[in-house]
Formats: structure tokens, C-alpha cells, sequence
């Protein structure tokens, strides 16, 4: 293929997972940051890393296995960089406070009936947090999540159990409460 070829058919093809999986990736990004501007951010972060590495991209994955493992990535680097541990993201409970009004993506969450479910996941451990979005949210296998994060199967399995019985217990908490 002609170099202008190419360029045109990587457009095409970044056009596609964009409209495909901007979404997505701007989901996952937050449940890892917990700021929707930082996960905006994240977001154009990973389409621009896409473009300039679909020429690299060998198919030993789906494409969106590939992007998601970007996201993670971009996403922990995130949490790494000393601008993020210089400020406390804030964005996640500002519908919980008074007279702050709640981000659109918020109100959604809030109106959907899975808000006690969300809140729940995005306080879990990142390490337990990570496998359930990955897993249920995602509908990555197991084998899958083990090769974007680079955990072990056996150890994807143990943070899914944990996880779900941390969710649990949560939930009983949440129950006994409401009585």
C-alpha cells in the first residue's frame, strides 16, 4: 500500500474505533481516575496513541482488547503522574453535596437504578475494581483481561472473586442500613 494510501485508510480506521469506542474508553478511563475531564482527556490520549501506532498493530488481539489495554495503561499513568497525587479528584461525588450541581454523566448514573451498584464498584481496590469493570461492564474474558493488564489467569479469577464478595458485603451493609 502507497504511504497516501495508508494514511487514508488509517483515518478511515481511526474514524471507525472512535465512533465504535470513544464511549467506552471514556468509561473506563474514569473508573480509574474518577474525574470526567481527566477521562475526556485520557480519551483523545488513546485515539492519538491508536493513530500513531495502527501501523504497529499485529492482530494478535481484537482491536478493542488493544484499546482498552491503551486506556488502562494511560489511565495508571495517569494516577502515577505528580500532577494527579498533587490535587484529590473530586468529580465522582459532587452530586452527593449540596448546592454543587452534578455533571450530566453523574445524573445518569444516578437516574440509572445500578447508582448503589456503581458507587460500590468505583470504591473497590483499584486491583479488584479494575477486573469487574474489565469483566462485567466490558465483557472481557478472563483470558483477555489477563493479557491487558499482565496478571496471571489464576490471579484475574481470585481479584473476581474478592471483588464480587467485597460487592457483597457492601451490599448487606447497605441493606441492614436501609431496614
Amino acid at each position: 500500500m502507497e504511504p497516501g494510501n495508508r494514511m487514508i485508510h488509517y483515518e478511515e480506521l481511526l474514524e471507525t474505533l472512535v465512533n465504535d469506542y470513544a464511549e467506552r474508553v471514556k468509561r473506563l478511563a474514569y473508573t480509574y481516575v474518577k474525574s470526567w475531564q481527566a477521562a475526556e482527556d485520557i480519551t483523545q490520549e488513546v485515539f492519538i496513541s491508536c493513530y500513531n501506532n495502527l501501523d504497529s498493530f499485529r492482530g494478535e488481539s481484537s482491536y478493542k482488547t488493544w484499546i482498552f489495554k491503551i486506556t488502562v495503561n494511560k489511565s495508571k499513568d495517569y494516577l502515577k503522574s505528580r500532577w494527579y497525587r498533587s490535587i484529590v479528584p473530586f468529580d465522582f461525588g459532587r452530586s452527593l453535596l449540596p448546592g454543587i450541581k452534578a455533571s450530566p454523566e453523574d445524573e445518569v448514573i444516578e437516574k440509572n437504578g445500578d447508582y448503589t451498584l456503581s458507587t460500590h464498584v468505583l470504591n473497590l481496590p483499584a486491583k479488584y475494581r479494575e477486573v469487574i469493570i474489565l469483566y462485567y461492564y466490558e465483557d472481557l474474558n478472563i483470558t483477555e483481561i489477563s493479557k491487558m493488564t499482565n496478571i496471571k489467569i489464576d490471579t484475574v479469577k481470585t481479584r473476581l472473586r474478592r471483588a464480587k464478595s467485597l460487592l457483597r458485603k457492601l451490599y448487606e451493609g447497605v441493606e441492614q442500613d436501609g431496614e
